[in-house]
């Protein structure tokens, strides 16, 4: 009598049992199907990595246009951002987009080009040719997604050093800003960055970015950024292509715990315009290699270690 009571038990636990192990095994499959995706998307997106640059890290932050007129959209900004992974020192290097790179195929590109032709990879790999380091990983945002980022921190202080008057129809931008202090918007802010008139031209640009820039940092090292990490994740996972593939809240507030109160460091990709087309910038390689062996220093003590050990 209690074999078959034990058995009757055992019948009645065995079904919940069993359902409860389909439903295991089906969310180990749906597991198992990201798991994959995730390692595709990673193995995609990985880029060369050289151990001398272990103590940084190197993201390429790239602004992107439109494009329209059936065209893919190009790159309208340009920004190597490097965190000193000891210090939490940021030094940013503006890069034209204008400037000139040889592709793999042999042909000398504007990097707007290459972007508009080759999207982010190829972009990441004339930047990584073009300086000599490893780019970590990646941001692209449009100027909608930039709007967004500003209005979720709560918009950003910034001193507009001329009065900008700009209208493109076509494009349906339309600038006018007054001289002087200003608390942007995302949407003014998105403007003043995409302002192109002016004496300075792209030079003037990319001086504008990097006042933009630090008032950006500013804003983010402001206590009340922490109870706006949940939106800033939402955005950074919705709005914005990058290749940094986990985005949450520790994982924000651990990178603003790391930076330095001292104001990033900000420079622009040593050259000069092209003789007649001054939307075109020749790269100085000699100058290029002097900045990254002062901006790298750590990377340049590795690489005398390595040629040291190579030589005995």
């Amino acid at each position: 009598m209690r074999q078959i009571l034990f058995m009757i038990i055992f019948m009645i636990l065995s079904v919940p049992a069993y359902h409860l192990l389909l439903w295991g095994m089906a969310k180990y499959d749906v597991y198992h199907a990201h798991y994959m995706e995730y390692q595709e998307r990673k193995a995609e997106r990985a880029t060369p990595i050289d151990n001398k640059f272990v103590e940084y890290m190197n993201v390429l932050v790239v602004g992107v246009d439109s494009g329209g007129m059936g065209m893919n959209p190009r790159a309208d900004a340009i920004v190597l951002v490097s965190l000193d992974q000891s210090t939490g020192r940021l030094r940013t290097m503006s890069i034209p987009r204008g400037t000139l790179v040889t592709t793999n195929d042999g042909e000398q590109k504007q990097l707007k080009m290459v972007y508009e032709s080759g999207g982010i990879k190829d972009t990441v790999v004339a930047v990584r040719e073009l300086l000599g380091i490893t780019v970590h990983q990646y941001v692209v945002l449009d100027s909608a997604a930039l709007a967004e980022l500003i209005d979720t921190l709560g918009g950003v202080d910034i001193y507009v050093e001329t009065k900008m008057d700009y209208e493109d129809p076509e494009a349906g931008l339309y600038i006018h800003l007054p001289q002087g202090y200003q608390h942007m918007d995302g949407e003014t802010a998105a403007k003043y960055l995409r302002y192109r008139s002016g004496d300075l031209g792209d030079i003037g640009r990319v001086q504008r970015q990097h006042r933009f820039v630090s008032a950006v940092y500013g804003r983010v090292l402001n206590v009340d950024t922490i109870a706006k990490l949940p939106d800033l994740v939402t955005l950074l996972q919705t709005r914005v292509n990058t290749s940094v593939e986990v985005w949450d809240s520790a994982e924000l507030a651990k990178v603003l715990k790391t930076l330095s109160a001292e104001e990033p460091e900000a420079m622009m990709l040593p050259g000069q315009p092209m003789a007649g087309d001054e939307t075109a910038w020749l790269p100085d390689k000699d100058k290029i290699n002097e900045k990254i062996s002062e901006l790298f220093p750590k990377a340049e003590e590795m690489a005398d270690e390595g040629a040291d050990e190579s030589s005995k």
